[in-house]
């Protein structure tokens, strides 16, 4: 099937440069392949604002990542308590319950409030993010396990916390992965909402200046950075789950 899907991509690039090249649609609003080509040369060789390009994407990931790790640290071991032991679920649930529909960006008032216009408040939002999906998809995992295993194992004289390890840990993982996923992708597009605030380096910086300047081109090949930092992310996290839950799907 990948020649369906390399097919479809070039379809689309040579739908892109036939609309820009005959000028159904004006270079003003979509620039042509090769006008981002140029661009994107000029940006890794000057920068952007007199930063390196290396330096908006790298802090941006930085904040993205830093965030990221922090949720997840605290995500996943609340999730699965929380999943495991009905006490803990309802403590914690009624909380989680009421936070989660709020959208991470309803937060940004309140984290410049109280942390400043630093990376520091960058960093608590996004980890406000991927703490939300790692919890909750922890928590499915742990609190869906297959009851025969969990009789099986009694059975075989497993104490509390040698089921907690050698069952209910390795059943949630395959849902602790979908969790980690969700929240790395929306981990990386909340740093592009939190960029727009008080920062002058960052990929969502250079997108919502240059938007502000009409420097549509920049605009374009930063969206493309984002949406493909964002695929190697994802990928990364693919690779890890097929190595750690080699038995998924089996």
């Amino acid at each position: 099937m990948a020649w369906i899907s390399t097919g479809t991509i070039l379809g689309l690039l040579a739908i892109w440069w036939a609309t820009t090249t005959f000028q159904f649609i004006s270079a003003t609003y979509l620039p042509s392949p090769q006008a981002l080509i140029a661009v994107t040369y000029d940006l890794i060789m000057n920068g952007y604002q007199r930063v390196p390009l290396s330096e908006h994407i790298g802090i941006s990931l930085f904040r993205a990542l830093a965030g990221f790790a922090l949720g997840v640290a605290l995500g996943v071991p609340t999730g699965l308590i929380t999943g495991y032991y009905r006490a803990c679920d309802a403590m914690v649930s009624p909380i989680m319950a009421f936070i989660r529909p709020i959208p991470p960006i309803a937060f940004i008032p309140m984290v410049v409030l109280y942390f400043g216009l630093g990376e520091l408040g960058k960093v608590v939002l996004i980890f406000f993010t991927a703490f939300n999906y790692a919890h909750v998809n922890a928590h499915s995992g742990a609190s869906h396990v297959p009851i025969q295993y969990l009789r099986a194992a009694q059975s075989l004289g497993l104490t509390q916390f040698q089921l907690f390890r050698k069952i209910v840990l390795p059943a949630a993982l395959p849902q602790i992965f979908t969790g980690l996923k969700v929240a790395m992708a929306l981990s990386w597009a909340v740093v592009v909402a939190a960029e727009l605030v008080g920062a002058q380096r960052g990929l969502g910086f250079m997108i919502s200046d240059a938007a502000q300047l009409f420097q549509i081109p920049v605009v374009f090949v930063g969206i493309a950075l984002i949406g493909l930092i964002g695929l190697i992310l994802n990928l990364i996290l693919s690779m890890t789950e097929t190595t750690l839950v080699h038995w998924k799907g089996r």
